[in-house]
């Protein structure tokens, strides 16, 4: 069993692409696990298109990974979505983790890529199975509600082979869909204490239909910063993911030494996460890099003391 921390981005917190690419090397350099690029297609934050960042990390990098947390299945095609990932996976050599989720129907991408609402539980369902299937047989035939193929293929396969597939959510139907068709789980916006009975239902649903997931391909993640509340850019954070989700982030947030990152950190673990996303909570490269470096001085090697 392994224990791992990448590091999740949504906004894009750099001065320019060069400030990024600065970061990357040292993500790189510096034994950070992963990279994952959240997925916001309609936004006046800057937000990059993940699938495009998973593509420019496999030419750009050598030895991290990178995922997708989550890309929303709920206005993405899944043919052209397996043939996107099949391709990252093959010139990464394999570094590929493909996450998804179904996406909240009140964000402005279905509107903006004129894509229904309704019913879109079941049409992540169908998507799911296609892209399990494309990527692992030869040819693949459905015929859903949604989506129908004749003897359709794609290749080359990914080099992972099964390549990850892992889903996000915690409500019933997630569960579900993570029990039947994921390799792994990851949290969203999720305190520890929630986190813990949904790898329990997971773990049971996938029993039901004959299948298990790793017990180290559970995973959650939150914010952090190495200073203090009262900062400035900690005031803001505050204020606007109050506004937006309707509480407070102090359940999903780690500010303060690195002490207090890791207290955090093995909440989550002791709810049975083993996989961790943490997002930098900065502005600007310079404060991105310094956020980046200190937790890889000083929480990185006490990551892997919980293995």
């Amino acid at each position: 069993m392994t224990v791992s921390a990448g590091i999740g981005i949504a906004s894009f917190n750099f001065d320019d692409a060069r400030g990024f690419w600065k970061w990357v090397d040292v993500c790189e350099a510096g034994g950070i696990d992963s990279i994952w690029q959240s997925d916001r297609l309609i936004s006046r934050e800057g937000n990059l298109e993940c699938m495009s960042v998973m593509a420019a990390l496999a030419g750009a990098t050598r030895r991290i990974k990178f995922g997708m947390n989550v890309a929303s299945l709920g206005v993405r095609d899944p043919v052209l979505t397996a043939k996107q990932c099949a391709t990252i996976d093959v010139l990464s050599e394999g570094r590929l983790l493909p996450a998804f989720g179904l996406g909240s129907s009140r964000s402005r991408d279905y509107v903006a890529t004129g894509t229904t609402t309704a019913r879109r539980g079941k049409r992540m369902d169908e998507c799911l199975e296609i892209l399990s299937r494309l990527w692992s047989e030869d040819t693949v035939s459905t015929a859903g509600e949604f989506f129908r193929l004749d003897a359709a293929s794609i290749a080359p396969r990914p080099v992972q082979q099964p390549l990850p597939l892992w889903v996000g959510g915690s409500a019933p139907k997630a569960i579900e869909r993570t029990a039947r068709w994921g390799t792994g789980w990851q949290a969203g916006i999720e305190s520890a204490d929630k986190v813990a009975p949904v790898i329990e239902a997971i773990k049971a649903k996938a029993a039901e239909f004959g299948r298990s997931i790793d017990e180290d391909h559970y995973g959650a993640g939150f914010g952090f910063r190495f200073g203090n509340a009262e900062e400035p850019i900690m005031r803001r954070y505050i204020g606007g993911f109050t506004r937006s989700m309707g509480k407070p982030p102090h359940a999903f947030t780690a500010v303060g030494e690195p002490a207090d990152i890791m207290a955090k950190l093995k909440s989550f673990h002791d709810a049975g996460a083993r996989k961790f996303i943490l997002r930098p909570i900065a502005s600007g490269t310079d404060d991105m890099i310094d956020q980046t470096r200190r937790l890889i001085d000083q929480v990185l090697p006490e990551v892997a003391g919980l293995a």
